[in-house]
């Protein structure tokens, strides 16, 4: 009787968000380029451009708070009850939406922030100046993320346990 392998939830490759990141960053160079002229301000970045970056640093922190908290629980630290084995695979898969939402967000933040570096500091445009701050801060949050969220998904991972070393006697 053949087993098939049961399905594993893989730990997130680096490769994917890198891809991600750099795919979301020439999105933002070619729309920005195209249509920053065209627009009074920036949507996510304008009088409110500071709610998605601050978001995203929100959600940094309850991931970091909640990876902590699992990784202790895990462990079987005293003091911490049991953690439920589908919380943790909630977590898990958490964190990897998060890690590649984040790194979207970063690529996107990192294309449009060298864009207003590079090209707006060439034409002395007075808008880059109220745009690049929101930017960079929201490429560092973007960034937040995605270290709690590959942080939480590290400590999704179950601790070996002391036997799981020993070579199998027959």
């Amino acid at each position: 009787m053949s087993q098939t392998p049961e399905p594993r939830l893989q730990p997130t490759n680096p490769a994917t968000l890198i891809v991600a990141g750099l795919g979301s960053a020439a999105v933002a160079w070619l729309v920005i380029s195209t249509w920053y002229f065209d627009l009074a301000t920036l949507p996510f970045l304008g009088r409110s451009g500071w709610l998605p970056a601050f978001t995203l640093l929100a959600l940094a922190i309850v991931e970091f708070a909640l990876a902590q908290q699992t990784r202790a629980r895990l462990e079987g630290k005293p003091g911490r009850e049991r953690v439920e084995p589908l919380a943790v695979a909630r977590y898990a898969v958490l964190a990897k939406a998060s890690s590649l939402a984040g790194s979207i967000f970063a690529g996107f933040a990192a294309g449009l922030s060298l864009w207003l570096f590079v090209d707006g500091q060439q034409r002395q445009l007075a808008a880059v100046s109220r745009d690049l701050p929101a930017a960079l801060t929201s490429l560092a949050c973007s960034l937040a993320l995605v270290g709690a969220a590959l942080w939480l998904e590290r400590a999704c991972r179950v601790p070996k346990r002391p036997e799981d070393d020993k070579p199998d006697v027959q």
